[in-house]
């Protein structure tokens, strides 16, 4: 038996026989190929489609550069934006003045293609580093692959919550650009780690703050798409889980604090979904954050890294257990 270990993933059926197929055909290798085939096979495949992504953005092929995808917005921040659009117009931008200003070194000087190659390999590096050999896996469970279309920011959210267990101050990017995720600062609060509290708030209103000294009229300008999205009747086109998010909130805080008492990270990511204004079909894509943070599936690079910051229980191994390498 493989001593590699297996996290299932919902698979539709013509998926599922052709994983059978492939699980049928590894098995007749000899154990040390096979394990190391099952190590790899995911993070390579999925290497390989970044790459082709990632090329055909870099020569403008489309659908692949459409004018529609979310992270057009952000490079179309480069010559100037603003906030009189409804929060839910397709090619608004919604997030603090901070995010577009420190993108502009970027985004005033690389052309639109360059940009979403750019960004692409970005997305994917994180996606690499959280999910290892599950990249390849993860990518047909739909919500991954509409994320890396979309050019969204919910890998880098994902990246965040886990890299924020040891650099709180990461959290001002959650909540200086979807503002929701910051539901997760009450992990903290639940733990009395007071310092990795303060230190989270501290970094968001200091880069807020300076951010506002260079552009005060656009953080008025946001704060008023904030109100407006509370507090106006919002027309919300396209595919999305119509729960109401002030359903879900209570279930957010609820599981967040259980996680806390009990010393479950992995609830953190969960809350922060639940926490979503709108469940887009693409915003699951911040449930991989849970890979690193559960044992089950194995080494990552990030779960490795979270295991030599002695941020996790360390694993209770035997001495003959074959011990997987991240990836």
């Amino acid at each position: 038996m493989s001593s590699v270990p297996h996290f299932q993933v919902p698979r539709p059926a013509p998926i599922q026989a052709v994983a059978t197929r492939i699980d049928g055909l590894l098995s007749r290798l000899p154990e040390p190929v096979e394990a190391r085939i099952r190590d790899r096979l995911g993070l390579d495949l999925f290497v390989v489609v970044a790459v082709v992504l990632v090329t055909l953005r870099l020569f403008d092929e489309y659908p692949w550069t459409s004018p529609w995808v979310d992270m057009h917005v952000y490079w179309a921040a480069g010559s100037g934006f603003g906030y009189a659009l409804d929060p839910y117009t397709v090619g608004a931008y919604l997030y603090a003045p901070v995010f577009g200003q420190a993108l502009w070194p970027l985004t005033s000087v690389l052309p639109w293609p360059w940009f979403a190659a750019l960004w692409t390999a970005a997305i994917c590096a994180a996606y690499i580093w959280l999910v290892g050999r599950w990249a390849f896996p993860l990518v047909l469970a739909g919500a991954v692959a509409l994320e890396l279309y979309l050019g969204q920011i919910d890998v880098f959210i994902a990246a965040a919550i886990v890299i924020g267990f040891r650099y709180p101050a990461v959290w001002a990017f959650p909540l200086l650009t979807k503002v929701a995720p910051g539901i997760g600062l009450v992990w903290f609060a639940v733990r009395r780690e007071w310092r990795n509290l303060a230190i989270a708030v501290t970094a968001t209103v200091a880069i807020a703050g300076v951010s506002a000294v260079l552009a005060p009229q656009l953080w008025h300008d946001w704060f008023d798409l904030l109100r407006r999205s509370i507090t106006d009747k919002q027309v919300v086109e396209g595919a999305y889980l119509g729960i109401p998010v002030w359903v879900r909130l209570p279930f957010a805080l609820a599981v967040i604090v259980w996680g806390a008492r009990t010393d479950r990270h992995w609830t953190v990511p969960i809350s922060v979904l639940l926490a979503m204004p709108i469940l887009w079909i693409n915003v699951f894509t911040l449930l991989i954050a849970i890979v690193p943070l559960r044992e089950e599936p194995g080494l990552t690079p990030a779960r490795a890294w979270l295991l030599r910051e002695r941020l996790l229980p360390q694993p209770v191994t035997s001495k003959r257990a074959a011990v997987p390498q991240a990836g």
